[in-house]
């Protein structure tokens, strides 16, 4: 459904050092700088971008505004969300858990960024 997402950042460096870590978690390689000062991160099915507002103003979270990860399982969510708080990430809404029922659950965590972006990584949980 999506070829890309572009998210905004004041500190490409930083951020790249952030979501290495928490995409490494989710069995990506570290982002690529291209020649605009862009971090890529490319997959076959996708890519995403960490950036500088192509208008020159500061990076701005959008409210009401997720990114959500896949996870293959529960331990790689809970595992993401460790890692990502050791490296600058920020804790929201409720602890990693099960959230939804039958035949709608999913285990989730949720993290903002150093740039204050809204995060998560989800799991599918198949009855």
């Amino acid at each position: 459904m999506f070829s890309h997402v572009m998210i905004g950042t004041n500190d490409v460096a930083r951020s790249k050092a952030f979501y290495d870590q928490i995409m490494q978690v989710l069995g990506y390689n570290e982002g690529v700088m291209d020649a605009k000062g862009r971090c890529m991160y490319a997959t076959a099915s996708g890519v995403l971008g960490l950036t500088k507002p192509i208008n020159g103003e500061d990076a701005t979270n959008g409210n009401g505004m997720t990114v959500g990860f896949l996870a293959s399982n529960p331990e790689m969510v809970d595992t993401w969300h460790a890692v990502g708080l050791a490296n600058g990430g920020t804790a929201i809404e409720e602890p990693p858990g099960i959230r939804g029922k039958a035949p709608r659950k999913l285990y989730m965590a949720y993290l903002r960024d150093p740039d204050g972006n809204k995060i998560c990584a989800t799991h599918f949980m198949l009855d």
